[in-house]
């Protein structure tokens, strides 16, 4: 059986800085090295973050506490509707996790095709039955998350008849290359009986490589103009050449993954007449 083709996700995240323009030129950066999509993230940084924690310093491009940067993080409707046009320029998909219910019912707005759960997000069961009640196609993180924590999301999105696919992640920015875990691929599917992808926050291409030869359905990079640039999510994203390596690889790999059927190849025929010849002369003496 031909496998299906992996979904691949470029996750712009916050690696914008607040940009439209970054934004943009992240945009073409996936577009252009073959992704299905770009992710971004939204929070109503009141809702999702203590007054507290707001108020406290942070020096940062945008100023001197925590607010400063968060605010600075986040874009407006109108940005939204800018890049809702830009990826439909683009023939992009995109979408975005929601930290809150607000933000949430804020991307209704927006014909997005999917949705995403993101792996902080997987223990918030209110934000999952909003999520679920679209009935939208949607990707569900699984880091930082046990097997009763995913059975309890699971269930909401069956409750409500919302297609869904888990990803399995492990929520470490970058990841270490011996914690990724990749088995966890297959029991994942085995005990949910689901489509699994894989999101990656690792450093380089190989664990990507060996996700994407375990029958992955979805593959989600962060990816970044510069990995040296300001930002907690930079240094484990792909710059604009490794994610085209990246693509090109695992399209490579869905073709050398085949259909698991045994047979011998026309290119094989002749190469057998040669190399078993002298078995046939010795059969005719």
């Amino acid at each position: 059986m031909k496998p299906k083709t992996i979904y691949i996700v470029a996750e712009i995240g916050i690696n914008h800085n607040g940009d439209l323009n970054i934004c943009k030129e992240l945009i073409d950066v996936a577009s252009e090295a073959g992704c299905n999509a770009i992710k971004l993230q939204k929070r109503n940084i009141d809702k999702v973050y203590s007054s507290q924690f707001l108020n406290d310093p942070r020096n940062s491009p945008w100023g001197t506490t925590q607010r400063d940067q968060k605010e600075a993080l986040e874009f407006s409707l109108s940005d939204y509707q800018e890049i809702d046009n830009y990826c439909d320029q683009k023939s992009i998909d995109w979408f975005a996790s929601a930290w809150d219910t607000d933000s949430q019912l804020f991307l209704r707005q927006f014909n997005c095709k999917y949705n995403k759960i993101a792996s902080a997000m997987l223990v918030n069961e209110e934000l999952l039955k909003l999520v679920a009640s679209e009935q939208k196609h949607t990707f569900i993180s699984t880091g930082m998350s046990n097997y009763n924590d995913i059975s309890i999301a699971i269930n909401i999105f069956k409750q409500h008849n919302c297609p869904f696919e888990l990803m399995h992640a492990v929520s470490t920015y970058p990841m270490k290359d011996h914690d990724a875990n990749l088995n966890v691929i297959k029991t994942l599917k085995e005990k949910y009986k689901c489509n699994v992808g894989y999101s990656g926050h690792e450093v380089g291409l190989v664990i990507s490589y060996a996700a994407a030869a375990m029958g992955i359905t979805s593959l989600e990079r962060h990816i970044t103009l510069d990995r040296a640039m300001y930002g907690s999510d930079q240094a484990a994203s792909l710059e604009p050449v490794g994610l085209r390596k990246l693509v090109s690889g695992v399209r490579t790999i869905e073709k050398a993954l085949g259909d698991g059927e045994k047979r011998v190849i026309d290119a094989e025929v002749p190469i057998s007449r040669k190399l078993r010849e002298h078995l046939d002369l010795e059969c005719n003496h």
